[in-house]
């Protein structure tokens, strides 16, 4: 099965799809410095918290690939760290940004104090060559553990956009799916439209469509009523950061949806890599949660819904209890309640 390379190094570049052209086209965008990095993560050209950790990792090779060759160690480490703390203030709820951010910055200090710059430039860029094909690793293996989940299901319900285009290539809630269709089964999902931004309409069906697998989009407060109808088999979402007990913080919307598949006894799953977790916080009240625009709101798409100069309160993620989550997808398998425990068992092993 093809899938779109949402994000990856074209000759001098970056080249990432353009998700904000979606889906009236398919366009791409080349980006060449971090500048230009830093407000395609911030405008949501690229979105996803993995692919939004692979683009952070080559911006910050952009940062700092025209330093001399023959500059010194100390002035390139300064140019780094600046742009280390620039990178980190594009998102602050996807925990993959500060994630990746952290490991470039860790194998550079393993290295500044016996390489030149010209090599301390070439690990940045191969770091991040590693986190994007780890990445697709992973979505494979994610999407191996969850059909072991979903192989008995029929119809899936999604919210937001967890599939190829939220990550390098493969996906997390929807890798499951493509696993499916693979071995010829090909599940039926309805996509939530996902207010304001209609990542779900705008970004899930477009690559389940072009995949050719069975989707069906409804708008977010259809969702409770399709559940009570017993039409769903069960809930996946992706995650954009999970705390040390499980909860999780995902895309606004989701603890509603987690709520109406408890009441409908529909299995509610989430799918995500490690690299989401974030083992420094107990739970998912510590989680930062962006605010976005308010035109986001009032003004969506360039059409005024809402009066001029009225409140909004635009939250871009929400928390969703562990106790309401029946499983977590990883790359190295499902992890059940108490999550606590399996979580640091994952992360160690």
């Amino acid at each position: 099965m093809s899938r779109l390379k949402t994000i990856e190094w074209a000759g001098n570049a970056v080249r990432i799809v353009d998700q904000t052209c979606l889906p009236a086209k398919l366009c791409y965008e080349d980006i060449t410095t971090v500048e230009v990095m830093f407000e395609a993560i911030r405008a949501l050209r690229v979105r996803g918290a993995p692919a939004i950790g692979i683009a952070a990792g080559f911006g910050m090779y952009l940062a700092v690939r025209e330093f001399p060759e023959t500059g010194s160690v100390r002035d390139f480490l300064t140019l780094f760290e600046k742009n280390i703390d620039y990178l980190a203030g594009a998102r602050p709820t996807a925990v993959n940004l500060s994630w990746a951010l952290q490991r470039v910055k860790t194998r550079i200090a393993g290295l500044a104090e016996k390489e030149t710059s010209a090599s301390l430039k070439r690990a940045v860029f191969d770091e991040a060559q590693a986190m994007l094909e780890e990445d697709r690793a992973s979505g494979r293996a994610i999407g191996e553990h969850g059909f072991g989940l979903l192989k008995d299901c029929e119809t899936i319900l999604t919210h937001c956009n967890a599939g190829g285009l939220a990550t390098a290539e493969f996906g997390t809630a929807l890798a499951p799916v493509y696993v499916a269709a693979e071995r010829n089964k090909k599940l039926h999902v309805y996509s939530d439209e996902t207010r304001p931004l209609l990542q779900g309409s705008r970004i899930t069906a477009f690559e389940l469509k072009a995949a050719g697998i069975p989707v069906t989009v409804l708008c977010d407060n259809a969702a409770a009523s399709l559940l009570r109808k017993k039409t769903v088999d069960a809930v996946i979402v992706g995650a954009d950061r999970i705390a040390s007990n499980g909860d999780v913080a995902n895309k606004i919307g989701t603890y509603g949806l987690a709520l109406a598949a408890r009441a409908a006894q529909v299995p509610f799953y989430v799918a995500a890599p490690l690299s989401t977790f974030d083992p420094s916080l107990a739970t998912g009240n510590e989680i930062p949660i962006e605010e976005r625009d308010d035109a986001e709101v009032t003004c969506g798409f360039g059409r005024r819904t809402a009066p001029e100069g009225v409140d909004v309160y635009n939250p871009a993620f929400d928390v969703t209890p562990h106790d309401l989550v029946t499983a977590l997808i990883t790359e190295k398998g499902v992890l059940r309640p108490p999550y606590g425990e399996a979580i640091r068992k994952a992360l160690q092993g």
